[in-house]
């Protein structure tokens, strides 16, 4: 029976202050029921009853608690964003990509894509905006979505479903030929609703040398095989045969098209997990729940972007790269609009070498540096770059015409860019500036990896050693797996003690890596900071520059440029060393 209280009191419960009733435990007879909101006192213990709760005086001298009336039902997520949801959808987007990335690497065949995992998988909207994407490799996700809105344009109201289609043309959304991104429309009910993409570093694309990477390649013809807009797969068939057709037809064809077609494959089943997690995502919320978060997604990362502009400074950076080319940037911060501009006039016209970097790739490095300076935990997506206004000046280095070459402007100018933007924006030192690419090959056999080598340090922190920096990702191969794929011996593999630049905070080292060869192979370099050392900052001092050369069966030593080739034989020796990173602040301050 209901017991009559001792007092009232205010308590907070469901949000508000009220006035409740206030029990003396001791004055309840055994069966006595209290309904909340109410407070039950004793002299040891306070117990608190809640809206919707009741609790009984029990026989063995306890009180018991039980819920009175239901609990509400929930009510279904809605469009507008709320702030737990908002994060719950930023986990599944992401999620979505890590497993794609998952199937990826389990069913590919190239050592490239199945063991150093050099490959991206990605959401996008309708419009071929980023929604999120795993951590997988930066310059990838940032210039991804150019080869969406590609695909999109050049087929506006022919796309359908069982449709997939492959890009790699640097000049039609692409980067440069060995990464190819393999493309898959989602529709629902006859309209367009998502779009889902993988892009995986193909080791062997044809080109002039094995492996894809030419030091010296002149135009992009010469760095292999181009899918413009290659519809891969038509009504849910592998297009093999025409796709076999293309990957003999260029100038330098591919080596490797069995293993061009087989990491193919394990791209489109990627996109296709990444489908069926998206239709499961949509069953559960609903379509219109899931087209507004991921705009609220993209409006959250240009939120977060504004609050970190807005605390920036104007600065301009003149950046040097090894072969004399320079990148300029200005930052102009209008805070105001909590917005900024960065201009890229000044930088040095597109080059004759392979160094120019198409404006994708520039993009990427713009919203991977400006990623890195927000603290919180969003996914990468377009929504970073809406308070970013960029100037690339037209025929630059950055912005090239075709048919210039493009290899190294991916791998090599992306990170310079990197470098350029930090420098501009000021509080840390460079890394090492460059992804130390490093191929082999010959007809049967070919190899690509990225070197590992020193962070550059910042205020309050050291550079890290041995270390993939930048818009770089990848991981190198394990000795066992190399050793076994590849007519090599790992013989050493080590951290260059002393590369890092000395400051308060000392840069990170690079690393000297030994490989000796047990066939003849042609090996190619595209690496930087060979002339020009990664800077310091504040007074720090710049990192260590890389070094290579080989070591003849018969004991003669010959000195390798940073971008070269060279013929090897069965018993030579390569040896890498890779710079370090930039110190920050006087040393012994």
């Amino acid at each position: 029976a209901p017991s009559p209280p001792a007092d009232t009191v205010d308590l907070y419960a469901e949000g508000r202050w009220q006035r409740a009733p206030l029990h003396r435990r001791a004055d309840l007879p055994v069966g006595a029921t209290v309904t909340g909101p109410a407070i039950v006192a004793e002299d040891d213990a306070t117990t608190v009853v809640d809206p919707g709760w009741q609790a009984e005086a029990a026989p063995t001298g306890h009180l018991v608690l039980t819920r009175s009336t239901p609990r509400p039902e929930r009510t279904a997520v809605g469009t507008r964003v709320d702030p737990v949801m908002l994060e719950v959808f930023n986990s599944l987007f992401m999620s979505i990509a890590e497993q794609m990335g998952v199937r990826l690497e389990n069913t590919a065949h190239s050592v490239n894509i199945k063991e150093r995992l050099d490959f991206s998988c990605a959401l996008f909207d309708a419009e071929g905006n980023l929604i999120a994407n795993a951590p997988h490799i930066p310059v990838h996700l940032g210039s991804m979505g150019e080869s969406i809105k590609e695909v999109l344009r050049r087929n506006e109201g022919t796309l359908r479903p069982g449709d997939v289609y492959a890009v790699n043309d640097p000049y039609h959304g692409g980067t440069h030929l060995p990464d190819v991104t393999v493309v898959t429309p989602v529709f629902d009910e006859g309209k367009l609703r998502f779009l889902i993409a993988s892009r995986g570093h193909h080791a062997e694309i044809g080109g002039i040398t094995p492996g894809s990477m030419p030091a010296f390649s002149r135009t992009i013809h010469e760095e292999g095989v181009l899918f413009d807009n290659w519809l891969l797969v038509r009504d849910g068939r592998l297009r093999e045969e025409e796709t076999r057709d293309l990957l003999a037809s260029a100038p330098y064809p591919s080596r490797s098209p069995d293993t061009n077609l087989a990491d193919l494959r394990a791209q489109i089943a990627a996109n296709e997990k990444g489908i069926a997690e998206l239709r499961r995502m949509t069953d559960q919320f609903g379509p219109e729940v899931v087209d507004a978060y991921m705009g609220h997604v993209q409006d959250n990362a240009e939120e977060s972007v504004r609050r970190i502009v807005a605390g920036l400074h104007d600065g301009h950076c003149r950046y040097e790269t090894d072969s004399g080319a320079v990148i300029q940037v200005r930052l102009t911060v209008d805070r105001d609009a909590r917005g900024a501009h960065l201009d890229f006039t000044g930088t040095s016209p597109q080059q004759p070498g392979n160094a120019n970097a198409p404006r994708s790739v520039v993009m990427a490095a713009v919203l991977y540096v400006f990623r890195t300076l927000v603290g919180a935990d969003i996914p990468l997506n377009s929504g970073c770059l809406k308070p970013l206004d960029v100037t690339i000046p037209p025929g630059s280095m950055l912005d090239p015409s075709y048919p210039a070459a493009t290899v190294a402007g991916n791998v090599e100018t992306s990170q310079a860019v990197t470098g350029a933007l930090y420098g501009a924006i000021g509080g840390q030192a460079e890394g090492s500036g460059t992804m130390n690419n490093l191929t082999f090959g010959n007809d049967h056999v070919q190899y690509y990896e990225t070197i590992a080598s020193g962070s550059g340090a910042g205020d309050g922190f050291d550079g890290a050693d041995a270390v993939q920096t930048h818009v770089t990702n990848s991981r190198l191969t394990d000795p066992e797996i190399l050793e076994w794929r590849l007519p090599v011996r790992l013989e050493s593999f080590a951290v260059r003690e002393d590369s890092g630049g000395a400051g308060r905070w000392h840069g990170g080292h690079g690393v000297e890596r030994r490989i000796r060869f047990l066939e003849p192979v042609t090996v190619a370099l595209l690496s930087g900071h060979r002339r020009v050392p990664p800077y310091g900052a504040d007074g720090g001092e710049p990192g260590a520059l890389g070094e290579q050369h080989i070591e003849r069966a018969g004991g003669e030593v010959v000195p390798l440029e940073g971008c070269d080739t060279a013929e090897l034989e069965a018993g030579d020796v390569l040896v890498v060393r890779t710079p370090g990173g930039g110190g920050y602040g006087p040393a012994g301050s």
